[in-house]
Order: structure tokens, then sequence, then C-alpha cells
């Protein structure tokens, strides 16, 4: 930034006590939005931190503040007790800060940078391959109210600065090594009014034909990088198996070979057949190259058979073959080739690309399905063209942290679609779809009930558009 912008926040540091206070409610909503996706004792560099009043509320484990203005970084450490918490004078658009972090914030930033291309290129350098860049700016719609403003005495008078549109950004973001998560814009009633704000900004702001009038543009993006080298980590293939005698022997021949090694593991629970018994005669014959294990699932769902195979999982990616084997397992290397080479986060299997043969799927289950995905893609913010596609792929430690952040939800999912995919969107994992060509069952019956299990649906796509779209701002 330019010496004049410098001297400009200098200045604000000693005068702003008027401003902030009519706005307090303005940022205490945009840090209930950053809390939303920054869980508590997470790593956090802030960019053009001011006097750290949303470091502070993001109550980091570690967190590091960067301003350029010495008067702001000198109010920050003033008004800051918290040992885990420190700030530098720093310009973030030339210098680069040698520590990477889980978060990277930049609140109303990028709107004062000479060089934004430059400053997000020098961002990646506190990054990881899982870290979160967050990104706020001024939705352009508003300027003529932001300039109502300041001669109302609400808003600071303004530097010289640059109106950015969402493609903008996004441009920006992609020229300079990031790939977009999620954008939005938020907050079309940007004070703190008593139940008329939450109404606005959690329901109203999130509406078709409204959503890009909200006064904030958010972009969560990560940085674009191989996550690992294919031949350095092993997978684990779960497959759940309730009533698949038929298909045991067959998976154990078609499940390929991904990674430095593969473990096989099959759980088993309340088969009406001889699923069980011919498990253990198959992993006790089997003499191929994977490493077997299986078990029996304490409870009864998909959800609880999933849980339990991850679980025992010591593979470093993890993935779902449903054992009726119609999303066939040789599909597999698609799935683990998009994680290790960063494409993806999630993969998510999607059967509505390719056409189906004849027996596949009912009709009503593929109106079903289309219905689903079209939701849920509104509720995740990210395209998902099949929710409910069996094989779905991760990595352990994404996994991991997905169950933190779904506990809250309680056991609402007994088939485990959406509590994976809710959570890879609280998690801002970047989701695609991997195609598969699915395939008539061989053995035995379909074990979904039309009618009773999209019931169920239903009620978690509700559960869904509360906890997730229309969650709380505060």
């Amino acid at each position: 930034m330019t010496d004049s912008k410098k001297d400009h926040f200098n200045w604000v540091a000693e005068n702003d006590s008027k401003q902030r206070r009519f706005q307090s409610g303005f940022h205490g909503q945009i840090s209930g939005i950053l809390k939303a996706r920054i869980p508590k004792d997470s790593t956090i560099l802030e960019g053009g931190c001011g006097a750290g009043t949303l470091l502070r509320s993001l109550m980091p484990k570690r967190g590091v503040g960067l301003d350029l203005s010495e008067r702001m970084i000198e109010k920050a450490r003033s008004l800051t007790a918290d040992d885990r918490l420190e700030f530098h004078v720093v310009d973030v658009s030339t210098e680069t800060h040698e520590e990477t972090f889980d978060h990277i914030v930049c609140d109303y930033l990028l709107g004062y940078i000479d060089d934004i291309q430059s400053c997000l290129q020098q961002l990646k350098e506190s990054a990881h391959n899982r870290t979160r860049l967050h990104i706020t700016s001024l939705n352009s719609i508003w300027k003529p109210l932001l300039s109502l403003g300041q001669k109302l005495g609400w808003v600071m008078r303004q530097p010289p600065s640059n109106w950015l549109s969402t493609n903008d950004i996004i441009n920006l973001l992609e020229m300079s090594g990031w790939e977009v998560v999620s954008h939005s814009a938020e907050l079309i009633l940007p004070f703190d009014i008593p139940l008329i704000s939450d109404l606005f900004n959690r329901f109203s702001a999130r509406l078709p034909g409204l959503r890009h009038l909200g006064s904030t543009i958010l972009i969560t993006a990560r940085k674009r990088s191989r996550f690992t080298d294919s031949a350095s980590v092993s997978c684990s293939v779960i497959v759940p198996a309730r009533n698949e005698a038929g298909n045991i022997r067959p998976a154990l021949d078609r499940i390929p070979s991904l990674g430095k090694e593969t473990e096989v593991i099959f759980i088993e629970g309340n088969s009406t057949d001889d699923t069980w018994e011919t498990i253990q005669e198959e992993v006790a014959a089997y003499k191929g190259p994977h490493r077997v294990t299986f078990a029996q699932q304490p409870g009864r769902g998909k959800w609880d058979a999933v849980r339990l195979g991850f679980s025992m999982a010591s593979g470093d990616i993890l993935v779902i073959q449903d054992g009726d084997l119609t999303a066939p397992p040789e599909d597999l290397p698609k799935f683990f080739n998009a994680i290790c080479d960063g494409t993806c986060e999630f993969a998510n299997g999607s059967r509505l690309v390719y056409p189906m043969e004849s027996r596949a799927m009912r009709f009503l289950n593929l109106l079903g399905n289309k219905f689903f995905a079209i939701v849920l893609s509104y509720i995740l913010g990210q395209n998902v063209k099949d929710s409910l596609c069996g094989t779905k792929m991760i990595t352990k430690a994404n996994y991991e942290e997905l169950l933190v952040r779904i506990k809250e939800f309680g056991d609402f999912d007994p088939f485990g679609d959406f509590n994976l995919l809710f959570g890879s969107s609280l998690l801002h994992l970047r989701i695609r779809d991997i195609p598969v060509r699915y395939k008539d069952r061989i053995y035995g019956d379909t074990n979904i009930s039309r009618f009773r299990h999209g019931i169920i649906l239903l009620k978690m796509t509700w559960f869904g558009l509360f906890h997730l779209k229309f969650h709380k701002i505060r």
C-alpha cells in the first residue's frame, strides 16, 4: 500500500471510536459468519487486522494479525491480553509471513490493496494444503449507501479504493493459484436490529432473487496444489454388506489396488442370509494383494456400518464401496486420483451422467435422486449431481475433523450420505462429482424402501436447510 493509505489508517486508529460504536452490530455479524466457518482453537492469520477486534472474537489457538499501520498495531496490542495472539506491522501486499495457518482472513482488505494479485500470491506462502482463505469485500451495489454513510458520519471517510465484483475477486484468486470453494453475498441488513436483522440476514439474504443483494461479498478459497503422490499413501475401502453373500467374492476380486497398500474392510449387519459366514469363509480363502479385515456393526443402518469401518481403517484415504457392486469397484481409481492430485477433497460418486442399465434404478428413485441433488446443491453451495450414490472418498484427516464438526447434529442421518456431505460443506472442502456407470444388481434385492426412506431423506434435507443454509449468524 502507498504511504498515503498508511497515513490514513494511522489517523483512523485514533479517530474511529464513534463509527466503531455505530457499526458494532455489523462487525459482530461478520464475526458470527466467520465463526461458522472457522472452528474455535484454529490457527489464524489476519491480513489487515486493524485493532484486532475480529481476530480476538474468533478465539484462535494461535492468532497473528498483520497491518501496515503502526497506530493500529499499537492499539491492537494495547487491547489484547491473550498471549496466544500477536500483532505485527507488516504490509501483506508486499511481505510474506513465513508460517502456515489453518485459516487466513482478509476482512474488507482487498479494496485497499494496490496489487491484489501479488498480495494473494504472497498469502499462499502462509497456507498449507488444508488452509482456507476467507475474504470479505463490499458488494459494489452498496457503493451509493456507503457514500451516504460517510456524509452522515456513520462510516469513516475512505481513501480511493478498488471496487470489486464477485467475479473480479474469483478471477484474481484463480490467477494467483487459489481455487474458490464457495461464495455468497451476506447481510442484506448490516445492522443489529433484534429479530428483524435475523429475519433478513438469516433467511431473505439466502433466497433466490435476493441472495445477490447482501452488503458483503464472502468468498472461501483453498490453495490449488497436489495433495500427495498416489504411490506414497494407502487406501481403506469400506464395504457395508447387508444380505450380500453373493457379492463378497466378486468384491474381493474386483476392488483394484489403490496406492502403496489397499485395505478392504467388510462390515456386516443385520443380514437375513449367510453374509456373515460368507465373509469369514472368503476372507480365509483369499490370496490376493489386499489386506482384508471384517466386523459386525453394533447397531443398524448404513452410517453405523460406515462409521465402524472408518474407525477400523488404517489407510490415509477412506472410501465407501457399496456391497451390491452396482457402482463398479473398477471406478475407484478415478476417485483416488482426484483426491491425490488435489482436484477435490471430497469425491462424490454420480450415477446420473452415463446411461444406466435397465434395472439399475427405478423411475421414482431417479426422480427422487434428481430432486435431492438440486436441493442439496443449494444447501451446500457447491454442485452435487447425485447426493445418494454410495461411493464417496475423503482423506482420513479430513474425515476425523468432519466427525467433530457434525457432532452437534446428533444421529439425524441413518444412511451417512448427508452426514458426509454436510460435514464436508462445514469444513469447506472442495466437493466434486466423479461419474460412475450404474449397473444392475446381480445378487439379492435392494435394501432401499422408496417411500419410507424418502420421508427420512426429506426430513434430513429440511434439517440441512436450517443448520447449514439458514444457520444463525450470531
